[in-house]
């Protein structure tokens, strides 16, 4: 009979890879290793496959197609972000197993052999499985481009996969990868909603799953934490827990978590949480679907974001990419930040002219965050 044996949750921030240069190096280091104590429970309880909840941040997934769930069902996971390649082996029995229970359950899910995997998955490869021999299962969860799943329904996700695993004789863990707030692309990217994130940290440490359950994705998108979707899987699969939370890092953009759900912890707030929160009712305001007119430019970033000959070209003759695309002057003129995010101190600050041309947010900055590598990867070597 299946177990779980051990239940996280951790950020993924990208900067802990890239480390751009308006970050600080202490905070950065403070997530990381807070993120290796995580890693260390999955040596104490020595599960056979470790479960792992990641959200697409339009990396894997373009508007070609966005499913809702899906599943990399391959012989291996494979993941890239700021110069790093990954190649992890993927539990294919239990993969597959899971993907047809699942769907005979009336749960459509998606499913892929070789999608290639973003930050979401590469952040935590890096610096919480590190070179651990344990074969994943990768979920991906659409926690970005509306309409997006329920917290229920994610539960429910979760609740079929524990059912599933029970007439399984591996010993499995499940790690959550996302949260807390941040507003990346937008204009609310410097004020992160830190309030929530206090709140929803005494909420889970009490146990109180339903504090999440409860949400609806509006006020997730409300709070910066459409992310914590994933949570709410890993809920679904374990139930109401306490949680202990190891690291808290509010930096200048983003609300950075690591907690632990199983081994079992005792009940215990390990900060003076706020026990009320109030929502904003403002419905999606940060993440909304793109216009349809700008399908075109947000499928050049896309490109760009997961093809290095793509970027090559942009970096080498932009005017000619931006012919062969059919780019109209408003376009272009929004396209040049990919060149210019060069000599960025805040990569950020070179979204606002792709969003106003209809670029998803997140598209933008995690298209940038690349392209500034590549800059800054070809400065380096003249």
């Amino acid at each position: 009979m299946g177990e779980i044996v051990a239940a996280m949750a951790s950020c993924h921030a990208p900067q802990l890879l890239s480390r751009p240069p308006d970050e600080e190096p202490a905070q950065l280091d403070a997530s990381i290793a807070a993120m290796g104590r995580l890693g260390r429970l999955l040596d104490e309880t020595r599960p056979d496959v470790l479960l792992f909840l990641g959200s697409d941040h339009l990396e894997t997934f373009s508007q070609t197609c966005v499913p809702t769930f899906a599943m990399i069902a391959g012989a291996s996971a494979r993941a890239e972000f700021a110069g790093r390649d990954y190649d992890w082996p993927i539990h294919h029995g239990v993969a597959n197993y899971l993907l047809e229970g699942l769907v005979r359950a009336d749960f459509d899910i998606s499913y892929s052999e070789d999608a290639m995997l973003g930050h979401t998955f590469a952040v935590p490869m890096e610096f919480l499985l590190q070179k651990r021999d344990i074969p994943i299962v990768p979920i991906h969860t659409n926690v970005y481009m509306p309409p997006l799943p329920s917290t229920r329904r994610c539960a429910a996700v979760g609740r079929q996969i524990a059912r599933l695993m029970e007439s399984r004789p591996e010993r499995w863990a499940v790690l959550a990868s996302g949260g807390m707030s941040h507003y990346p692309g937008t204009e609310r990217y410097p004020q992160p909603e830190f309030d929530f994130d206090y709140w929803m940290i005494g909420q889970l440490e009490d146990g109180n799953i339903e504090a999440l359950l409860d949400m609806t994705v509006e006020q997730l998108d409300a709070t910066g934490n459409t992310e914590l979707l994933t949570w709410s899987m890993m809920f679904g699969a374990i139930g109401a827990r306490h949680g202990r939370l190891l690291q808290y890092t509010p930096t200048w953009h983003h609300g950075h978590a690591m907690m632990q759900f199983l081994p079992e912890v005792e009940k215990k707030r390990t900060g003076e949480w706020p026990d009320n929160y109030e929502f904003p009712d403002t419905g999606f305001e940060f993440y909304v679907h793109p216009p349809e007119e700008a399908f075109k430019l947000n499928k050049l970033l896309f490109e760009a974001r997961t093809r290095r000959e793509m970027r090559a070209a942009l970096i080498e003759d932009f005017d000619r990419v931006a012919s062969e695309w059919k780019l109209t002057e408003a376009e272009r003129t929004a396209a040049r930040a990919l060149i210019d995010v060069k000599n960025a101190g805040t990569v950020s600050d070179y979204c606002a002219p792709l969003v106003k041309e209809g670029v998803h947010p997140l598209q933008a900055l995690m298209t940038l965050h690349v392209i500034f590598g590549d800059h800054r990867r070809a400065a380096a070597k003249n």
